[in-house]
C-alpha cells in the first residue's frame, strides 16, 4: 500500500521547495552509496517538500536500470519517511513501466516521467506512453514537459481525465502562452512545477502562471540560500528575489552557460566548492575548467 494517495502527494509536493539530489560517484564512476546516503541525510535536515532521486541532476540518463533501482531504494531507506521521494521513469514505454513498478515496490512516493528516448513522438503516442506508466502504478505521476515530450494542452487534459493518479506537470520548456493556456484549462487539477534549468531564474514570473513550486538544483550545495530564495518568491518579495538573482543566480548562470551539459556539471562542482564533494560527472558530461570552478567557488563562499 502506498504512503500517499495521489491527492495527498500532490499536496505534499506543492507545500514547499523541491530538489534533485546529485548522485555520488567514486573516481572510477561507480555509485558511491555511502556518500549518497550522507548527502540525503543532510538534505532531509532542511524543509524540502520532496526529493527526486536519480533525476536529471542525479544523472538519470547515465544510470543503468539496476543502478537506478538501487539509488531509489537507498533514498527511500535513508529518508525514512521524513521527506517524499520521487523516483524516475523513462527511456522507452516498457522500461518506464518497469521502473514505475519497481519504484512503487521500493516504497517511493511518486514518479517523475521523463521524455521517451531518442524517437520523435506524436501526441497520441505521448498520451499512450504516459497513460501506460500511470496505469502501471498506484503512485502519483508527474509528467516532464521537455524535449520530445512536448505535450499539447489537449493531451494533458485527456491524460488528466483518463488517469486519476496524474498529479503534476513539470515544465522544462518555458512557453508562457502554453503555461497560461494549461492553467486556464486545468487550474488546480494538477500541481505545476518549474523545471527549467536553474529554475530560480523563472520562479517569480512563473508564480503568476500557477507554477507554485520548482525543483532547485542549487539546494544541493547552498540549501539555506535556496530556501530563503523560495520563501521570497512565495511572499512575492520582488526586491529580495532580484537582489539574490544579482548576488548569486545570474553570475552562476554565466558560468553554467559556458559549456554544454553544465547545468548538471556545475552542481557537482558546487558540491566540491561547498566542501562536500560528490565525485565526478559521468560521460558524456564534462567537468568545469579550473578557472570556471574558481569563479563558482568564489560565488559559493559569498552565500554559504
Amino acid at each position: 500500500m502506498t504512503r500517499f494517495a495521489p491527492a495527498e502527494i500532490q499536496a505534499a509536493l506543492g507545500s514547499g521547495l523541491l530538489s534533485f539530489p546529485v548522485t555520488h560517484f567514486r573516481d572510477d564512476l561507480s555509485f558511491d552509496e555511502e556518500g549518497y546516503r550522507g548527502h540525503l541525510a543532510r538534505l532531509a535536515s532542511h524543509p524540502a517538500a520532496g526529493l527526486f532521486a536519480a533525476g536529471g541532476t542525479g544523472e538519470f540518463f547515465s544510470l543503468t536500470p539496476e543502478e537506478t533501482a538501487r539509488i531509489v531504494r537507498a533514498a527511500v531507506d535513508e529518508s525514512a519517511g521524513a521527506v517524499p521521494i520521487v523516483a524516475p521513469a523513462g527511456l522507452g514505454t516498457a522500461q518506464a513501466v518497469a521502473a514505475a513498478r519497481d519504484a512503487e515496490a521500493a516504497g517511493a512516493d511518486a514518479i517523475l516521467l521523463f521524455p521517451p528516448y531518442l524517437t520523435e513522438v506524436g501526441q497520441d503516442g505521448l498520451l499512450a506512453h504516459a497513460k501506460a506508466v500511470c496505469d502501471a502504478t498506484g503512485l502519483g505521476v508527474v509528467v516532464y514537459h521537455r524535449a520530445n515530450a512536448s505535450y499539447d494542452v489537449s493531451t494533458v487534459e485527456r491524460l488528466a481525465d483518463a488517469c486519476p493518479n496524474l498529479v503534476g506537470f513539470k515544465d522544462g520548456v518555458g512557453d508562457i502562452e502554453f503555461m497560461t493556456r494549461l492553467y486556464a484549462t486545468l487550474a488546480d487539477r494538477l500541481l505545476y512545477i518549474g523545471g527549467l534549468p536553474t529554475a530560480e531564474t523563472f520562479a517569480l514570473p512563473y508564480l503568476q502562471l500557477g507554477v507554485t513550486t520548482y525543483s532547485s538544483a542549487i539546494f544541493n550545495f547552498v540549501p539555506e540560500f535556496a530556501l530563503a530564495f523560495y520563501e521570497d518568491v512565495r511572499a512575492r518579495n520582488a526586491d529580495e528575489v532580484y537582489r539574490r538573482l544579482r548576488e548569486f543566480v545570474l553570475p552562476y548562470l554565466d558560468i553554467r552557460n559556458r559549456g554544454k551539459g553544465y547545468a548538471v556539471s556545475i552542481v557537482k562542482a558546487g558540491m566540491r566548492a561547498a566542501g562536500r564533494p560528490a565525485g565526478p560527472v559521468r560521460p558524456p558530461l564534462t567537468e568545469l575548467r579550473e578557472d570556471e570552478f574558481a569563479a563558482l567557488a568564489a560565488l559559493v563562499e559569498q552565500v554559504k
